[in-house]
């Protein structure tokens, strides 16, 4: 057996429910952790109401590949599209009409 041949590229095929490819919009996200793991939470908050759509666990060492793996398409969908403004934090929720 020659231990110099690269090792084979294995194909991963990956199924999903169209539920999830239809993906869902989330203006919020809250992050807790403990030593073993990171849990990402996102929801849509519409004042007075929020709702949580979805909860990611992943370990720390992916949530650092999660980390660079975002950086790396914000700095490629910038040199494309511009500079994005981060957005600003939400004020208290009011209710009421306008004049």
């Amino acid at each position: 057996m020659n231990t110099n041949q690269p090792a084979q590229q294995q194909q991963l095929q990956v199924n999903a429910d169209p539920e999830i490819l239809k993906g869902r919009y989330a203006n919020f996200m809250g992050v807790t952790h403990t030593k073993e793991e990171f849990i990402l939470d996102f929801m849509l908050l519409v004042p007075p109401i929020g709702q949580y759509v979805a909860r990611v666990v992943t370990s720390p060492g992916h949530m650092k590949r999660i980390i660079d793996a975002l950086q790396s398409n914000l700095q490629k969908y910038e040199q494309q599209f511009g500079n994005v403004s981060p957005a600003t934090e939400p004020g208290q929720p009011t209710m009421g009409f306008g004049k």
